[in-house]
């Protein structure tokens, strides 16, 4: 008979603790099951051409020099089919996994907090949440994961590499990562912590004698649309000239989730968004809303905007004319269904692609920004590896980085390739001044500390954040 199914659209982002976020709807896909095979059996006959793998199945389990767990080598017949799609996003998991995996529905789970995707056969990190134990430690979007714990994620799949990640609360997980502008590996160590799934963040700004309201989502979970439409009341009930929406680094949600968002700012114009089968059909989402909001709105984008993040870009952009302001966006644009397998465990399998309301499939390529802004350099500054005082003549990527945070703090290191050069020694001696270190013209300890902390908070800093300038100036003009 026909099943009705949980189907997940996401980045096949896996919250690295003992939950999840991911986007869903529910959807019938098509017939994949005959509804008269062996109905009263409940299992699947064997087609002709799978014979062969039964065979070798049977030689295995008999034959081999050894003794064979009948349970791992089905589960291994099953991994290989699942490898032979070289889908990232397609993955089998145990009875084990697939608990977890339920689990991941929670408000919050014991992790470091942070998303991961399979990304052209590496193991990436989407983006850290708010206030994590990975945000905390310096993660950042786009790392590559090379190793856990020592070991090599070579062969891991999505789930075995979250696995090794996640653990319980008080505990460490040392990772090595490899990020972009960086020779060498960075290694991390971070202690998990329980991680409260807190999506909806607001403020009212003021910028030009207006006021205008700013909304921050960093991931749709399941009240994630009660509290945007709870926060954007009491913003509106300032009277507010413009809303900003900040998808920065949301990794993405619940498709509902998107859409009950959905519905209080787009029309019903065109669909939000398209779910496309592989025959071509095509299932359509619509919006009731008739009049949008009578105030302007921008939204936030960047490269760790995925998934259901970009649905609801993307309604905005080709619905409502909405400017979007930053990078471009991961480009997560299929459709995933975790299917129940009657032996035990579950097929998370890929089985539909979703289309923007004009029909585009943004998988692979991303949603361009209506205006390109980026970030100060300072933004991505890299964490400076403390093993021994840096100081004149010596060359090193540390050197590098500490150049790159006094550059951005407004002291003039001259070059940022590494050299200490007498100018970064005269940056340095300025910068302990200002911050009342002992002035020895060395990158220290305390130096490296005090480095660290000033660009944390210039980060923090709204006035430095461009891109929300530009989207506050944005509003003003379309005022």
């Amino acid at each position: 008979m026909k099943k009705r199914w949980l189907v997940i659209i996401s980045v096949c982002s896996f919250l690295l603790g003992a939950g999840g976020i991911y986007a869903s709807m529910m959807w019938i896909f098509p017939n994949w099951q005959d509804p008269q095979s062996n109905q009263e059996s409940g299992t699947v006959q064997i087609l002709p051409t799978m014979e062969k793998v039964a065979e070798a199945y049977d030689l295995i389990q008999h034959a081999y020099v050894e003794e064979v767990d009948t349970k791992k080598l089905i589960q291994g017949a099953i991994q290989g089919m699942v490898a032979t799609l070289q889908d990232p996003y397609s993955v089998y998991m145990d009875e084990e996994t697939a608990e977890r995996f339920n689990e991941s529905m929670d408000s919050s789970f014991n992790g470091i907090g942070a998303q991961i995707a399979i990304q052209e056969g590496k193991l990436v990190i989407i983006s850290p949440i708010k206030n994590s134990p990975a945000e905390k430690a310096g993660l950042k979007a786009k790392d590559q994961i090379i190793k856990i714990d020592g070991d090599s994620v070579d062969g891991l799949d999505l789930y075995e590499a979250s696995s090794k990640i996640r653990g319980k609360k008080g505990t460490a997980v040392t990772l090595d990562i490899m990020r972009s502008g960086v020779s060498k590996s960075l290694n991390y160590e971070i202690v998990r912590d329980e991680v409260p799934i807190l999506t909806v963040f607001s403020e009212l700004k003021e910028s030009g004698g207006k006021k205008f309201g700013y909304v921050e989502i960093t991931s749709f979970a399941e009240g994630t649309a009660k509290d945007f439409e709870a926060e954007l009341k009491e913003l509106e009930a300032e009277n507010i000239e413009g809303l900003v929406i900040d998808v920065r680094g949301n990794p993405g949600g619940m498709l509902i989730s998107v859409q009950e968002i959905l519905a209080q700012l787009v029309t019903g114009e065109k669909p939000y968004v398209q779910i496309e089968e592989r025959s071509g059909k095509k299932q359509t989402y619509y919006s009731e809303l008739e009049k949008e909001k009578g105030y302007p709105i921008t939204v936030l984008i960047d490269e760790g905007s995925a998934s259901a993040s970009e649905i609801l870009v993307a309604a905005l952009n080709e619905i409502n004319g909405t400017t979007l302001i930053g990078t471009k966006t991961f480009g997560k644009g299929t459709v995933q269904q975790p299917i129940p397998l009657e032996a035990g465990g579950n097929l998370k399998l890929t089985m539909a692609k979703w289309l923007t309301p004009d029909g585009n499939w943004i998988h692979g390529k991303g949603i361009d920004p209506t205006i390109e802004v980026q970030q100060p350099a300072y933004f991505n500054a890299h964490a400076i590896e403390y093993k021994e005082p840096l100081k004149l003549n010596m060359n090193d990527e540390n050197i590098k980085f500490a150049q790159e945070m006094l550059k951005g703090l407004g002291f003039s290191p001259g070059r940022i390739d590494g050299y200490f050069d007498e100018q970064t020694e005269k940056a340095v001696r300025a910068f302990q001044s200002i911050e009342e270190l002992p002035i020895t013209g060395e990158i220290d300890e305390k130096t490296v500390a005090k480095l660290e902390g000033k660009i944390a908070d210039f980060i923090k800093d709204e006035k430095n954040d461009i891109q929300l300038q530009v989207a506050l100036k944005s509003l003003q003009k379309n005022n």
